[in-house]
């Protein structure tokens, strides 16, 4: 079922308190419950609004308490950098599946509570919470130190101008799979491809 902004549910709502105030009671009750059916806002939250809007002012909105802390985004963003920088989709699994290993390794110093959070944090949130980390992530690999590598610099690689009649010219990329640390063990991934036959 489509909902409402908030812009159109108080726009709603200002339309139907002129009814509102001349009904009797079972006719509020049923204007009400038409605002909620329409709305998907609880009666409580719209009798606020209601006494607000004859108050003249807004009522305050509840302020919600943060249900995951520092601990849990500290955690989350370690985890992040060891798992290669999934999306919070991909992450979450992973959380579920890692953690008691990680912790059992000495990998991760979590407490109780903090990995009891951490079990049931959900994607978006998980998103959410590394906003901060990604967007600092991303400003270093854009404005980061220019130069590169100096050894790397030293190695030479022919990038083009290959000679096709001869077969056995590879490009090769190698990966490895450890995340922000090479500490323990972890997978590599080596690709090759022939230049002349593309295969």
């Amino acid at each position: 079922m489509h909902r409402m902004d908030m812009r159109s549910r108080e726009q709603y709502l200002k339309a139907l308190l002129g009814r509102y105030l001349r009904a009797r009671k079972r006719g509020k009750s049923a204007l009400l419950d038409e605002y909620c059916r329409n709305t998907g806002m609880a009666r409580k939250s719209v009798l606020r609004k209601i006494a607000g809007l004859l108050k003249g002012e807004s009522p305050p909105r509840k302020q919600r308490q943060p249900v995951y802390g520092r601990p849990v985004r500290v955690v989350l963003e370690t985890l992040w950098e060891i798992f290669d920088r999934p999306c919070g989709q991909r992450l979450e699994p992973l959380v579920e599946e890692e953690l008691e290993r990680l912790r059992s390794l000495g990998e991760l110093k979590v407490d109780e509570k903090t990995a009891r959070q951490l079990q049931r944090v959900s994607s978006a949130t998980i998103d959410r919470l590394l906003t901060a980390k990604k967007t600092e992530w991303i400003a270093q690999r854009r404005y980061g130190r220019a130069g590169g590598n100096l050894i790397a610099k030293k190695i030479p690689l022919k990038m083009t101008d290959w000679d096709l009649r001869q077969v056995g010219f590879l490009e090769m990329d190698l990966v490895l799979h450890c995340g922000a640390s090479t500490a323990g063990e972890y997978a590599h991934s080596l690709s090759a491809l022939e230049i002349g036959s593309a295969w």
